[in-house]
């Protein structure tokens, strides 16, 4: 298919570069650069293979071969953990790291319990909405649930932590100088602009540098606790492995 000085290039190098259904005239120019891409590495190889010193070539080919071995051992290691390790992080688990390192556990910004319904101004059961906003017994959310087609955007997941942040980039009408009304716990606020009436609920408040709580951080804390057992794995992985070699006279020190 093509030649570089005493390197070649097959079909079955190439065979799998385009994929079926490609028009004729794609399949030739993805082929063709693919060969002029090829050709002009391999000739920077043979040039570098001519003109670098002995002791460089044998630099690189050490680098190459370490390189060799790190992906096998990688691979080798990733399909053992995978196979023994244990992925589950109880809440147990999770409870006993965060009471250990709740001063790792700092907010850097706010979170909010929060729900919010935003709507026409000029819808014709407003009241009987606001009413059951604001009220928002297990009835309440249920048939908001069931109206909420006639809002413009909502959220009723009051139960978990959000960013600050993000309620502010959801809701055009909180501005700097309003704010600050977000951050009241157990406070209702209701605001207007041009796209409608946006009706809030903050149900509980931290604030920068609170400890943040456990349902925020426990995927991070899986996340640690996982990778704490998989380097455990590891460490145990290299100890049985070397000791079952010199078990089974596969690994000898020669003195």
């Amino acid at each position: 298919m093509a030649r570089v000085n005493d390197t070649y290039l097959y079909y079955d190098d190439i065979k799998d570069l385009v994929s079926e259904g490609t028009p004729k005239e794609d399949s030739t120019l993805v082929v063709q650069n693919f060969i002029n891409r090829w050709a002009t590495q391999q000739l920077f190889v043979d040039g570098a293979l001519v003109n670098l010193s002995e002791a460089k070539q044998e630099e690189f080919n050490k680098l190459v071969n370490q390189y060799k071995n790190d992906l096998y051992t990688k691979a080798y290691i990733e399909a053992l953990v995978l196979r023994d390790m244990n992925t589950e992080v109880t809440k147990a688990e999770a409870q006993a790291y965060y009471n250990a390192n709740k001063d790792v556990f700092k907010l850097n910004e706010e979170l909010l319990k929060f729900r919010y319904i935003h709507l026409d101004p000029d819808i014709n059961n407003y009241k009987t909405i606001e009413d059951k906003f604001r009220r928002y017994n297990s009835k309440d959310k249920k048939e908001l649930e069931a109206m909420s087609i006639q809002f413009k955007s909502y959220s009723l997941n009051d139960t978990i932590w959000i960013k600050a942040s993000q309620v502010v980039s959801k809701i055009p009408a909180i501005t700097p100088e309003n704010k600050n009304q977000l951050l009241k716990k157990s406070n209702f606020v209701q605001l207007k602009d041009s796209l409608g009436v946006y009706l809030m609920q903050i149900n509980d408040v931290l604030l920068r540098n609170d400890t943040a709580p456990l349902e925020y951080v426990k995927p991070t804390i899986n996340q640690i606790v996982i990778n704490k057992r998989k380097l455990e794995l590891i460490r145990e992985l290299e100890k049985d492995i070397t000791k079952d070699a010199i078990k089974n006279k596969q690994f000898e020190i020669y003195k």
